[in-house]
């Protein structure tokens, strides 16, 4: 028997967090609306006393519009009615109000997102169990054995499971399937949404060479900017290139991973479990904070950040050595710092004690945008003993919120 070809699917839910609001909301159906700025329970702050009012019958008229927002907000998703103008995730809902003010501003229901992103990844492990979570709206699917995945190049196996999980849920998805991961989620891509594109190495040339180098995932503005300026603009231009004279620009490691993205080259396998690098919260302001003006209140956020972090890490079984803090200015640069601590902890103060030293790393002079508490060097409980918060007499107060 011939040896089965490697078929590798990357899934994308299609607009995932906007279409969950969709299913609740048909009325908004082909209408911009977007997702973000923040929680409401819209339905109940709509019409306190009729709980028994069916959601599908709120009048467009009770939405909450774009061009009233006001605030720091981002965009998590919108509905490809509202891309039509340019809006896209992680724009500023303050822009996006500028380019399509009549748009629907809907929170994010973080509950309702998880239990169908649970939905929908149960449906696709029950047809094809090698499934590697990359998310809460994107998984990579090993169909190489499945049956059926060797069929059109998956493209049978795909139709399967796009059909699957929409009678199930609701949902649209756009897969793409190819012989690794780097050429599927390229592929994923193509003919968003609700499509389903199926790649071969033969492909290379006519499907991926003629992309621009971003569309390879892992090249960031940064690198893309650096190949611009060394005249390469598409993938086939970068492919063209030898891979010393890439090593040469880019050092041992990315030039070598450069030669090998152009040419089509990705042995990473599936990855079923894996344990998270770190845990983090962070915040973007509704106004930009001063480290002594309001010094209460960024204590008090800064304090829930660093008890947010711990509840995620008891929840998902971690203890963490390593602490630290990201702070983002009102100019817009970042600044991180951290430091490890002799043991592991998961404790909240200890953790809260730790990310204050880290702040006395940094300037505060300046007003804040954004503030963030993350720990790494995770281990599970008994891996590392949780170790007692440093003594709270090394923090200078005055220095600190």
């Amino acid at each position: 028997m011939a040896e089965k070809i490697r078929r590798i699917a990357h899934l994308d839910m299609d607009a995932f967090y906007a279409s969950v609001e969709l299913l609740r909301y048909p009325q908004l159906k082909d209408l911009p609306v977007v997702i973000g700025g923040g929680r409401r329970a819209l339905d109940a702050a709509t019409d306190p006393d009729q709980s028994e009012r069916l959601l599908h019958r709120i009048p467009l008229d009770e939405f909450p519009r774009i061009k009233d927002y006001v605030g720091r907000g981002v965009i998590t998703t919108a509905t490809y009615a509202a891309r039509q103008f340019g809006i896209g995730s992680a724009m500023g809902l303050m822009k996006a109000a500028r380019l399509c003010p009549q748009a629907i501003l809907l929170p994010v229901d973080f509950p309702e997102i998880r239990r169908y992103s649970r939905a929908f990844k149960a449906i696709i492990t029950d047809i094809a169990p090698l499934m590697e979570d990359r998310g809460i709206d994107e998984v990579y699917i090993d169909f190489t054995e499945v049956p059926g995945g060797q069929r059109e190049g998956g493209r049978v196996l795909a139709r399967l499971i796009q059909k699957t999980i929409f009678d199930q849920t609701g949902l649209s998805c756009s897969i793409g399937v190819a012989p690794n991961k780097l050429l599927a989620k390229m592929a994923s891509e193509f003919n968003k949404p609700k499509g389903i594109s199926i790649v071969y190495e033969k492909d290379l040339q006519e499907k991926i060479w003629p992309l621009a180098c971003r569309k390879i995932n892992g090249i960031g503005p940064k690198a893309d900017e650096k190949l611009q300026a060394l005249g390469i603009s598409t993938i086939g231009e970068l492919a063209q290139k030898e891979v010393d004279w890439l090593i040469d620009h880019f050092g041992q490691k990315t030039g070598a991973w450069l030669f090998d993205a152009a040419h089509g080259r990705d042995s990473r396998p599936i990855v079923m479990e894996s344990d998270p690098v770190s845990i983090s919260r962070e915040t973007t302001f509704e106004r930009d904070l001063h480290a002594v003006r309001d010094k209460a209140e960024l204590g008090a956020i800064f304090s829930r950040l660093c008890q947010q972090v711990a509840d995620d890490l008891q929840r998902k079984g971690y203890v963490g050595k390593t602490i630290g803090i990201k702070l983002r200015y009102d100019d817009f640069k970042c600044v991180t710092r951290d430091l490890t601590l002799a043991e592991c902890t998961g404790d909240a103060q200890a953790i809260r004690h730790a990310a204050g030293l880290c702040l006395k790393r940094v300037p505060l002079t300046q007003r804040l945008r954004l503030l963030g508490v993350r720990v790494a060097s995770l281990a599970r409980p008994g891996e590392g003993e949780t170790g007692p918060a440093p003594a709270a007499a090394n923090v200078l107060p005055d220095q600190l919120f």
